[in-house]
């Protein structure tokens, strides 16, 4: 099942004519597309999915949704990561 994933917005730039962004899911940066929500800002908290911000989320919401999928296991491996937080293959 994919699921949509909180992350922190560090950076956004232009590319050709869409609004992207590097954002942090716990350490593991990814390149995401904001052109569906085009008043983001770096420091904001955002719901992403297969690369693409889909809504804001607030701080304390995100953190708490971050836990719950690293308990859950469901977190690293949206991600596509294995033990120890390394790319799977």
């Amino acid at each position: 099942m994919c699921l949509g994933v909180p992350g922190l917005i560090l950076d956004l730039f232009n590319e050709g004519e869409s609004l992207m962004g590097a954002v942090d899911f716990i350490g593991v940066q990814r390149k995401v597309c904001f052109d569906a929500l085009p008043d983001v800002t770096a420091g904001e908290y955002v719901l992403v999915h297969v690369g693409f911000g889909l809504a804001k989320l607030d701080e304390e919401n995100a953190l708490q949704t971050i836990e719950l999928m690293r308990g859950m296991g469901s977190y690293e491996d949206e991600l596509g990561l294995g033990f120890a937080g390394k790319p799977n293959g």
